[in-house]
């Protein structure tokens, strides 16, 4: 009997994060949040890791590390509330994982400043952070920094925003090269994308193309009830549609693209039974009739039954697996163990990893 050789199976790693500098808002829930809980709950990766990126932070913090250093627990803290389970992903800081850095050092040599001045994500960046001409180097290369991070875990998901995409693009680039000359190391990464299309990049309360902190047009996951629906009920729509008669734009407007991302059938059910849908309440809104007031209220209801966007049930008491609920009054323990953030060594669940590159 002829006795056939298998091939080892590729492990099914998971590998994102984000920046500590401020609170994880909706933007972050909906365009990668919500995603890797999704993934984290499936069943089909071998390790998930997620990183508190405090190094790549510093790259336009330099001035402020406190900042950072403050807010490395907030976004901890963001992480459990909407359902990262330590049981299940490493929850890491960046800069506790010395061997990232020097990854980023020798990925310099492949990529050309002309590559880095290319990219999209980068351009924007910097234009609303009016850098101008006086871009912090770190900054500036900080997709190799994220290219470091993403192979020496030899990750081959990265759920996040379509903002990222670009990212990962130039990751690959730098995996491609680097397997060209040191020989097959290096594992090509893929972006896994909110599934939901209105999800790809929410817009800012304000209108905005982005959500940003620094613009100050966020609804924070840690929000309270009052605080969003003072944001909500604040948020810029149709600047034509004067009067409830008017007809009004759907296309472009914050309020009902928040709409898409969040509500569900049984929201209208419950908090506005005369439309079947949101396509019936698009309808009503384009032919007029319908007011930017009662819109807004019906995005708060929905907002608020998902109780600070995905961070805890609207109402105290237990969930399907048995642990206890939070209320409105605390957003922040998790929904299903009581996990404990120690500040001094942010490591979750099992310990983490020796990163081998080469093997």
């Amino acid at each position: 009997m002829r006795l056939m050789k298998k091939e080892k199976k590729m492990k099914q790693i998971i590998l994102t994060g984000d920046r500590p500098t401020g609170r994880l808002h909706v933007g972050h829930y909906v365009g990668s949040l919500k995603e890797r809980v999704r993934l984290q709950n499936s069943g089909k990766f071998d390790e998930i890791f997620i990183m508190i990126a405090d190094a790549q932070a510093l790259t336009d913090n330099a001035d402020n590390p406190e900042k950072v250093r403050q807010n490395v627990l907030q976004v901890a803290l963001d992480y459990l509330a909407v359902g990262i389970d330590p049981a299940k992903a490493h929850i890491f800081i960046q800069s506790m994982v010395p061997q990232l850095t020097e990854l980023s050092f020798y990925y310099m040599n492949l990529v050309t400043v002309s590559r880095l001045q290319r990219n999209p994500t980068v351009k924007a960046e910097i234009q609303q952070k009016n850098f101008e001409s006086s871009i912090p180097v770190g900054f500036f290369t900080y997709p190799i920094s994220q290219a470091a991070d993403i192979t020496a875990f030899k990750a081959t998901t990265v759920p996040a925003g379509e903002d990222q995409r670009p990212m990962i693009e130039q990751c690959c680039e730098i995996v491609h090269k680097f397997n060209a000359v040191y020989g097959e190391t290096l594992v090509e990464p893929e972006i896994v994308l909110p599934q939901n299309s209105a999800c790809l990049r929410l817009p800012g309360t304000d209108g905005k193309a982005k959500m940003s902190k620094s613009l100050g047009n966020c609804i924070y996951l840690s929000d309270e009830p009052e605080d969003i629906k003072k944001k909500i009920m604040s948020m810029y729509t149709d600047p034509n549609h004067l009067r409830v008669q008017d007809p009004g734009k759907v296309e472009g407007n914050p309020v009902f693209i928040y709409l898409d991302a969040f509500s569900r059938p049984e929201h209208f059910a419950e908090f506005l039974p005369e439309y079947q849908n949101l396509d019936e309440l698009k309808a009503h809104y384009q032919r007029g009739g319908l007011g930017d007031v009662k819109v807004k209220k019906f995005l708060n209801a929905v907002m608020q039954a998902e109780q600070g966007v995905g961070a805890a049930p609207a109402r105290g008491g237990r969930n399907s697996e048995g642990g206890q609920r939070c209320g409105r009054e605390d957003r922040r323990c998790h929904p299903r163990r009581g996990a404990q953030v120690h500040e001094d060594r942010l490591l979750y669940g099992r310990q983490s990893p020796e990163i081998t590159i080469g093997k």
